[in-house]
């Protein structure tokens, strides 16, 4: 933007041209950690619960820099998911695909699932796939849709895990991979719902050898 300035003494004219560059206004605020304060409040006060006020109040931003950023609270709330989805839920995920020993690997799992619905960082128990994103799933547009990808996503992952395995004669031919990908993912559920409820570290930790067995029990002949 160009200001032109016009001024007249007695003896002379004199113009003054002041130049301004209009430049973007730099993020003050880290985005990862905004949006995982923003899961916090979804997470505790669920979508309808979660105001605006809350939400800039724990991100630490202003509403001007939501929208600007997010859109709205909508819009928020879907990346929200999409971040937790691709950060947080996939810690167990990750735990089963590096641990070497199959048996080793699907212990490591569900040691991971307690983990992260016990001492996430917002403070929040269970998952906030199960507590939040799936009680909206039929009124929020959007979260549906998200849900069943974050759910085949991770039953694919098991699956190709469990292949890996059968190819290597880890694990015997025949295993009915996508049935105990399945199994796994339900498992996983039980315990974060149960983590959710309030039961102890100890309290879930008793039940992982029980569902190791039961995830790679040798199918019947």
């Amino acid at each position: 933007m160009i200001i032109i300035k016009y001024t007249q003494t007695q003896t002379s004219r004199i113009f003054v041209m002041n130049v301004t560059k209009k430049v973007g206004r730099p993020k003050t605020f880290d985005r990862d950690e905004a949006l995982n304060k923003a899961i916090g409040v979804f997470w505790n006060k669920g979508y309808e619960g979660a105001s605006m006020k809350l939400l800039t109040d724990s991100m630490g931003i202003n509403s001007p820099s939501l929208y600007a950023e997010f859109g709205d609270k909508h819009g928020l709330y879907l990346e929200a998911i999409n971040s937790y989805a691709t950060n947080d839920a996939c810690t167990p995920l990750v735990a089963l695909e590096t641990v070497p020993d199959i048996r080793e690997a699907v212990r490591a799992f569900f040691e991971a699932v307690i983990d992260y619905s016990t001492h996430h960082v917002s403070g929040a128990k269970g998952c906030f796939l199960v507590s939040c994103v799936a009680t909206s799933a039929g009124h929020v547009e959007g979260t549906a849709e998200l849900l069943r990808d974050a759910i085949a996503t991770t039953d694919k992952r098991i699956k190709v895990r469990f292949d890996q395995e059968v190819a290597k004669r880890s694990l015997p031919q025949g295993f009915p991979s996508a049935d105990r990908a399945k199994l796994m993912f339900d498992l996983r559920q039980g315990m974060v719902f149960r983590a959710r409820a309030g039961f102890s570290d100890a309290d879930l930790e008793s039940d992982i050898e029980k569902y190791v067995r039961s995830v790679l029990a040798e199918p019947e002949s």
